[in-house]
């Protein structure tokens, strides 16, 4: 019965817009253990890392998606004929603050950042990347800010603690080349 099931989870995944949780492939399937389709899963997974396959069954945002193996990004790219939506140094920096720090004030983060941040804060809502996720018990009830699943979408996560800690980021500092911060 599982090799029967192998295909019908590959054409699930296949054709969603978001990545698939292992509920909502329970639900589809009907009947099905969430044993036998994690035990599917992972055997996808390992099939296509084994066959080195142009993609990869990734898990992200608390489900399973399909994804282009890094090494053909510029393919890819080209054969879009668009460059992948960037966000500037100073979103990137608040964006981390705000993935690091959640929930948090955006007052909070301008305090860290040291500038106003109100525009990179509407960037980032608009593109989904960090929603609102309520209000603390302070003067004037201020909002909360977190990260959204399009956030783990985007930057390949599987959850939050996927987040490199502050030892890895200091690592991987270290081992860039040395960039001139001077203007």
């Amino acid at each position: 019965m599982l090799d029967s099931l192998r295909p019908i989870i590959e054409s699930l995944i296949f054709v969603a817009d978001e990545p698939l949780s292992i509920k909502q492939l329970e639900a589809v399937l009907g009947g099905v253990s969430r044993q036998q389709v994690k035990d599917i899963l992972q055997q996808l997974m390992a099939e296509y890392e084994t066959e080195k396959r142009g993609f990869v069954l990734r898990e992200v945002a608390g489900g399973y998606q399909f994804r282009t193996r890094p090494e053909y990004r510029d393919w890819v790219i080209k054969l879009k004929q668009s460059s992948p939506a960037k966000l500037s140094r100073a979103a990137l920096e608040t964006l981390a603050i705000i993935a690091y720090k959640q929930p948090v004030l955006r007052t909070d983060v301008e305090h860290l950042r040291g500038v106003d941040s109100g525009g990179i804060f509407k960037t980032l809502l608009e593109r989904d990347l960090i929603r609102v996720m309520g209000r603390k018990d302070l003067p004037g009830r201020p909002m909360l800010y977190g990260t959204t699943r399009r956030f783990l979408e985007v930057f390949g996560l599987k959850d939050l603690s996927s987040l490199p800690t502050l030892e890895e980021m200091e690592q991987l500092e270290e081992s860039w080349p040395s960039v001139s911060r001077s203007s």
